[in-house]
């Protein structure tokens, strides 16, 4: 699935695992963003995994505006212009834009990949990006280097997470790591192009010598961690790669854990200075936003706040 595709309500239901009726009045309160096809209701990803982030955070505060990196990045005069804008898919990311509303800074969030968030802000799209790309042997800093030549940028650490496999409860197929993505009987679903799970899956194939295209069900994207989980859960595959905490979210799955992850925001050093930035750095080092999210189960924040390399 694409992640513009159109989702119906019952497929959001599903995902939701609520009924129909509960997500027309979703709708009706304004807490899910939908569209309409002639007298169809329909939804995008970015929609279903939104609504799912806000969902999880306790605060009641005005939302955080969400932009479109595509566009000329004009705001409403209701909103005003961004001073900060946050490019990445994780559900801390809109807890800490929420923190940062609540200190006076006009933050915005956009869901790009941490490849397309690196580009953004190469481009000076955006102001922050997460990045957690590996690149074989560490995280992060060859993929700063090679597509933001010739800038300077802090990585300001969130956490580290465990990636690994999602299978099917019980692990039928006995699945034990990369090397079993050799055997013909595993199938597997994957992530689009640019996604940290995709470029993940992709460099161990690579080190292993195993061609992609060898592989059943390769070529089957799904859009978010959550719907790919649900997926193997659900027996379309054997497995998928992804996070931890997302598989304690699924029932019917077991995780087969395999490195870890570090998940940081990369910020150019030009703007570390500027009152958004330093706003941004204060939030992540109180003991409150540690506490808020540190119930996140499968996520290790003991870097929290800290900039832990400057390319």
């Amino acid at each position: 699935m694409s992640q513009n595709q159109s989702l119906s309500t019952q497929e959001v239901a599903d995902t939701l695992h609520v009924s129909k009726s509960t997500i027309y009045d979703l709708i009706r309160r304004g807490e899910i963003h939908s569209y309409k096809i002639g007298r169809k209701v329909r939804f995008t990803q970015d929609d279903v995994d939104a609504y799912i982030a806000r969902s999880r955070h306790e605060h009641s505060t005005r939302p955080v505006q969400r932009i479109d990196t595509h566009s000329t990045l004009l705001t409403t005069e209701e909103n005003g212009s961004p001073e900060l804008i946050i490019a990445g898919q994780d559900v801390v990311l809109d807890i800490l834009a929420n923190y940062l509303q609540q200190e006076g800074v006009c933050a915005a969030r956009t869901y790009l990949s941490s490849f397309e968030g690196l580009l953004a802000l190469y481009q000076d799209h955006i102001q922050v990006a997460a990045c957690h790309l590996f690149d074989g042997e560490d995280y992060n800093g060859s993929y700063i280097r090679s597509l933001m030549p010739g800038i300077s940028a802090a990585l300001v650490n969130v956490s580290y997470r465990t990636q690994g496999f999602y299978v099917r409860k019980g692990n039928p197929k006995n699945i034990r790591g990369w090397q079993d993505l050799r055997r013909g009987d595993i199938s597997i679903l994957n992530r689009r192009v640019g996604s940290s799970a995709r470029i993940l899956l992709d460099v161990q194939l690579k080190k292993l010598g195993i061609p992609a295209a060898g592989i059943r069900g390769y070529g089957r994207i799904m859009s978010s961690h959550l719907t790919v989980a649900a997926a193997i859960a659900a027996g379309d595959a054997d497995l998928a790669v992804g996070t931890e905490r997302i598989s304690r979210q699924i029932e019917n799955m077991d995780f087969i854990p395999l490195l870890e992850e570090r998940f940081d925001l990369v910020i150019k050093k030009e703007h570390l200075n500027t009152v958004p930035v330093q706003k941004l750095l204060e939030v992540l080092n109180t003991p409150v936003f540690r506490r808020e999210v540190a119930h996140f189960s499968g996520n290790d924040y003991r870097d929290l706040g800290r900039i832990i390399m400057e390319v």
